[in-house]
């Protein structure tokens, strides 16, 4: 018999036996782009594949980890993946200097800043102003550098009011457990983290929160390639659909979400991801969220976004009109 007919013989009796669902045979691919490695905060898009969200769409979705915002963005902008999730201030920030640049922000993920100080109950630290004058340590590479400047002047305090130390992110608590700074700087998605270390030293952790020190802008966002969006409207409005169930999925059921999260990537502990989405999701559903809607970009909350990172990237106001990176389309159509 033909080779191909062999094949198709073999399909047929595959489909009729139940081995292959139809689904699966006329399943659109998307490829979704993490901005870092998998954790708790990025649960919901594996949710949406454990749970069968993406699946009852008919969409077969594949994740691939990234290394930072600006590498989420390349990726999206050459058509290594469809859509994906980066900081809508640094797709800001590239727009602005290229504005041939293919990428839109479809969905907010985070509407308040991440950033925060983090310290330890013992060293009195209780407020903002509370930071004049004292020792901070820091990632190098984290975005938050570039809004210290201007949260320490909101706050009526000179921009190089701390004595700011660059050391590797997993030093940053030891280095604060031990004494050798007085406060780091991490992101509320890591709350979990730094209490079990306080804890575990006799310590208890203080975090001041940059969004309640005057920082109001959008964050990590849900962002899409102009091609995914204008292509294949259709498979965007359904990929955003089962996507905005996971995040609801995940903020309703958190350990199921992370269990969903380990499931495909072991090596991610279920209680630590259990406990960074719950960090997490005060980022998600919070006051902004009721008010505006979950996944919101609004004209106000977009401009003010582009006003803290035109200052913080040092770019001229009017180098960017801020709506040119927003599509709201896949938002109209939840």
């Amino acid at each position: 018999m033909h080779k191909g007919l062999t094949r198709s013989f073999l399909l047929v009796a595959l489909l009729a036996g139940g081995l292959i669902s139809q689904s699966v045979l006329a399943a659109d691919k998307v490829t979704y782009q993490l901005d870092w490695l998998p954790g708790g905060d990025k649960s919901p898009v594996y949710v949406g594949v454990q749970e069968g969200f993406f699946e009852e769409e008919g969409l077969d979705v594949s994740i691939a980890s990234g290394r930072g915002s600006t590498d989420a963005i390349t990726k999206i902008a050459t058509g290594q993946a469809d859509i994906g999730s980066a900081d809508i201030g640094a797709l800001m920030a590239a727009k602005a200097q290229d504005d041939s640049l293919p990428v839109r922000a479809v969905y907010s993920i985070f509407n308040q800043a991440p950033h925060a100080f983090f310290t330890l109950e013992k060293n009195g630290i209780t407020e903002m102003t509370d930071m004049d004058g004292k020792k901070v340590a820091t990632s190098p590479f984290t975005s938050s550098n570039a809004f210290l400047p201007l949260v320490l002047k909101e706050n009526g305090m000179a921009e190089d009011a701390v004595s700011l130390t660059k050391a590797d992110p997993g030093a940053l608590g030891p280095m604060l457990m031990n004494g050798g700074t007085d406060a780091i700087i991490a992101w509320v998605t890591n709350i979990a983290l730094f209490a079990d270390q306080a804890e575990a030293t006799g310590n208890e952790l203080v975090v001041l929160p940059w969004s309640d020190a005057g920082l109001e802008l959008y964050s990590s966002s849900v962002v899409a390639s102009e091609r995914f969006l204008s292509e294949r409207p259709d498979v965007a409005k359904r990929f955003m659909r089962a996507f905005d169930k996971s995040l609801k999925f995940t903020g309703d059921n958190p350990r199921q979400a992370a269990e969903a999260l380990n499931s495909m990537v072991p090596e991610v502990d279920v209680d630590v991801a259990t406990a960074q989405i719950g960090d997490t999701m005060e980022l998600v559903m919070n006051d902004v969220s009721e008010r505006d809607g979950l996944g919101a970009l609004t004209e106000e909350r977009v401009a003010l976004t582009w006003d803290w990172v035109s200052q913080a990237e040092k770019l001229e106001k009017d180098a960017l009109d801020p709506e040119l990176v927003i599509d709201r389309t896949l938002l109209e159509a939840l």
